[in-house]
């Protein structure tokens, strides 16, 4: 018979039952959203804007939300710990920011002139990011990136960019494990192990001639909230330093883990560093900075100015919401005791993960974490190679029928309305998930 784990041993079979007989259940319980999926099926390819947003065998729509919870086409409510992939940490019409939204609606929009709201975000961005001396601003992390990693290219004058194993960019920077995705961008993208000192300097020394650019998460999001060994990120910025290539940290996630991000943590900084998500209150938003001698290289009074276009780059919504957010809400004395709840949240699900007869963990910093059916230190995506994803999807159907909102993948972000109450919730519902799963064994 096959297994799935080894202490003690849960047949495949009997997890593949649970997980269709959760998916019965859920497709009976959301018959709206199914009939919402298959309109918009014939609209848009399998009714679908944003892939990661899709969930087989269809996605549940939503209709409402507001503070912490989401409410959906079919009249279930749901406590939200996705977060919007962290984009959401303001929760659902923060009365702050909704006022600075309307206060911008009254004096108009789309106006296509420089406008004061967006001085006002870059100031209070280059206030908390040391590093960033000066900053532009996008439309998504993705664009961010996009900038930064074609700047750098330009600057250094080599070619080739290094990423890692299980490294999320954008949509098209994308360095899962296996062959790189057919929409990658066209970049000469080397890959190397995160979180391995010297395999990744080897691979660095033996390129040190055509390597220019490397792009780095602190933490990668995406990739399962695996956090970066210090020495890992030291030895990252040590070698661009000694090798006249440009150190990138992708913090477009991780900047609201501290009031400056996780190059405060750690006390490194790069040349350039990449933002998105919260910044923007809620409204799409990215931004890149860094050095004043790089990021200059944008200034258009200057000579030879690398050009950088981008239609809403300053739009009035996300100007006026991010400043007001920065600057009212989520402000550098919250940001400490916020992550510190999550901190001990994640403790607190990882003692209900321990009584499980499989394995189970919450990884993660402050505010961000993903579960992961899997034992042992993770310090990469390798080490998930054995991970039992079966579990993980019976995990995200059992968090649906008890009313909590979460990614597929097992990736959960808190945002600030999220409370005791609702971290009880969480709770209760992981530990019955554990309880039906041992019966599994």
């Amino acid at each position: 018979m096959q297994t799935l784990s080894t202490s003690p041993q849960i047949p495949a079979e009997a997890v593949a039952s649970a997980v269709a007989d959760a998916i019965a259940r859920y497709t009976a319980a959301n018959p709206l959203s199914l009939a919402q999926h298959r309109a918009a099926a014939q609209v848009l390819p399998g009714g679908n804007t944003r892939s990661v947003l899709f969930s087989a065998p269809f996605p549940i729509t939503l209709t409402h939300a507001q503070g912490c919870r989401v409410t959906s086409l079919d009249g279930r409510s749901y406590v939200d710990f996705l977060g919007e992939y962290t984009a959401g940490l303001y929760g659902h019409s923060n009365p702050v920011l909704r006022q600075a939204i309307v206060q911008a609606l009254e004096g108009g929009w789309v106006m296509g002139g420089h406008i004061r709201a967006e001085q006002e975000l870059a100031s209070l961005i280059c206030e908390r990011f040391t590093s960033i001396e000066l900053v532009r601003f996008a439309n998504s992390g993705t664009e961010a990136n996009l900038y930064a990693i074609s700047a750098a290219k330009a600057i250094s004058g080599k070619p080739e960019v290094v990423v890692f194993e299980g490294g999320y960019h954008g949509g098209v920077f994308t360095f899962a494990a296996g062959a790189p995705g057919p929409l990658t961008a066209p970049f000469d993208f080397v890959r190397a192990p995160y979180n391995d000192c010297e395999g990744t300097r080897a691979l660095l020394d033996k390129r040190a001639d055509t390597i220019g650019t490397i792009v780095v998460e602190p933490m990668q999001g995406s990739g399962g909230c695996i956090a970066a060994d210090r020495a890992f990120l030291q030895m990252l910025r040590e070698w661009a330093t000694a090798h006249g290539a440009l150190l990138i940290f992708d913090e477009v996630m991780t900047s609201r883990l501290a009031p400056g991000g996780l190059q405060q943590v750690h006390g490194i900084e790069p040349d350039l560093t990449t933002l998105g998500k919260y910044i923007g209150g809620g409204f799409s938003f990215g931004a890149f900075g860094g050095r004043a001698e790089l990021m200059r290289r944008f200034d258009p009074t200057q000579p030879g100015a690398f050009g950088h276009a981008g239609t809403f780059n300053n739009n009035v919504f996300t100007m006026a919401a991010g400043a007001a957010g920065l600057r009212e809400v989520y402000t550098t004395s919250v940001v400490g005791p916020f992550n510190a709840r999550g901190d001990a949240l994640r403790e607190r699900l990882n003692a209900i993960a321990a009584e499980a007869r499989f394995p189970m963990q919450f990884l993660g910093l402050g505010s961000m974490m993903n579960v992961h059916m899997h034992r042992g230190p993770v310090r990469n995506v390798r080490d998930l190679a054995q991970s039992i994803q079966a579990l993980r999807e019976l995990f995200y159907f059992h968090m649906l029928e008890r009313g909590v909102w979460l990614a597929r993948r097992g990736m959960i972000n808190l945002s600030l309305p999220l409370g005791e109450p609702e971290f009880e919730e969480l709770e209760a519902a992981v530990a019955s998930f554990v309880s039906h799963a041992n019966a599994l064994a």
